[in-house]
């Protein structure tokens, strides 16, 4: 399992990012290539490198994940009228880092979940 990501120094501070939430189980900070007007990743405080490596011991941090998403989504004002959670998983689910993350979208209509 992999300790250190580009995340792992975000958690730490020691690198810039723009956080938003944070607390002993997560951390949430703006996407620095935003996709949509509101694009914050919310990130576990310990290293699971896929979703696959999720296990019983993570539950608390994943559930927090989901009440963090809902609080800065009313945060940023888009609760009411929708948003979007996405966890991708490996190559081809589309990850990039190694430290699952969830990116939470909104803020304009998001249209079809996928387009092929």
């Amino acid at each position: 399992m992999a300790d250190e990501t580009i995340f792992s120094k975000i958690i730490r501070r020691e690198i810039p990012a723009e956080i938003v939430f944070q607390d002993e189980l997560v951390t949430a900070f703006k996407d620095i290539s935003p996709r949509t007007p509101t694009h914050v990743l919310i990130i576990p405080n310990s290293v699971i490198p896929t979703c696959n490596d999720i296990s019983a011991e993570h539950e608390p941090a994943l559930g927090r994940m989901f009440t963090v998403a809902a609080k800065i989504a009313k945060e940023q004002g888009i609760a009411e009228d929708g948003y979007r959670l996405i966890m991708n998983c490996n190559s081809h689910g589309g990850q990039e880092v190694y430290h699952i993350h969830m990116h939470l979208l909104g803020g304009k209509p998001l249209g079809p979940m996928l387009s092929v």
